[in-house]
């Protein structure tokens, strides 16, 4: 099942899969492949009596709320729709255009302006397209790396695809290894699991990720100084 990003209320059963493609053409060989690799995750959960929702984020209609969000730090109305989405999300497939051996500014760009504790934990897959097979190293040489920042859970296989790539069988192969790979993740509950009983373990930034990280330990030294006190000498139990 394909949805827009509408604002509607997240499907009550079933995994929310959200396309992210950096595609700017139309067609999209970018959104093509990542569509792609969403259709074969689908089908795969349905042969396990399982569904998957998915939901695209097309960057394209975001470029100007992106902009202005690198020098202002406002979301757009566009834009929050999009970071609710992914922060509903139980799995991403983040797709991206490759050009001069790095993933598109607009690609890249979206994924600067999101708070850093937006997607910990979150499986994800990562496709990117190309006209060359030079570029095939930009996935896990640039894309893993942003991805590993925002503490994500990328999954094993990446998926890139040149122009001489779309007929060919190898492609299907890391196609469905790659879905696969995430249905598995999927249905481990992973992301729950970080986000439900693991949040507290992880260094968040004050006021991010919609509030869900403002517990704050007040029995830090640097909070009993904040608040006035004195920090606890150093050998004292």
């Amino acid at each position: 099942m394909t949805d827009p990003i509408d604002g509607t209320e997240p499907p009550a059963t079933g995994f929310r899969l959200v396309v992210v493609s950096g595609g700017t053409s139309d067609p999209s060989s970018t959104r093509l492949l990542a569509d792609r690799i969403a259709g074969r995750t689908a089908e795969l959960a349905g042969e396990r009596a399982e569904q998957v929702h998915i939901s695209t984020i097309d960057l394209r209609e975001l470029a100007a709320e992106i902009s202005t969000a690198l020098v202002s730090q406002l979301l757009g109305p566009k834009l929050t729709r999009a970071v609710a989405t992914l922060r509903e999300a139980d799995g991403i497939i983040a797709s991206a255009p490759v050009y001069k051996a790095a993933p598109s500014g607009l690609f890249s760009s979206f994924f600067h302006v999101l708070d850093n504790d937006l997607l910990i934990g979150k499986p994800v897959i990562l496709a990117a397209t190309a006209g060359t097979a030079r570029h095939a190293l930009v996935v896990d040489n640039e894309m893993r790396s942003l991805f590993a920042y925002l503490r994500t859970l990328t999954v094993p296989t990446a998926v890139f695809a040149a122009s001489e790539d779309w007929n060919s069988g190898e492609l299907g192969t890391r196609i469905g290894r790659a879905a696969f790979e995430m249905l598995v993740l999927l249905e481990s509950g992973f992301s729950h699991k970080i986000q439900n009983e693991s949040w507290q373990r992880y260094q968040h930034e004050y006021g991010s990720a919609g509030g869900t990280e403002l517990e704050i330990d007040l029995s830090t030294d640097l909070m009993r100084l904040a608040t006035g006190g004195s920090a606890r000498p150093a050998g004292s139990s």
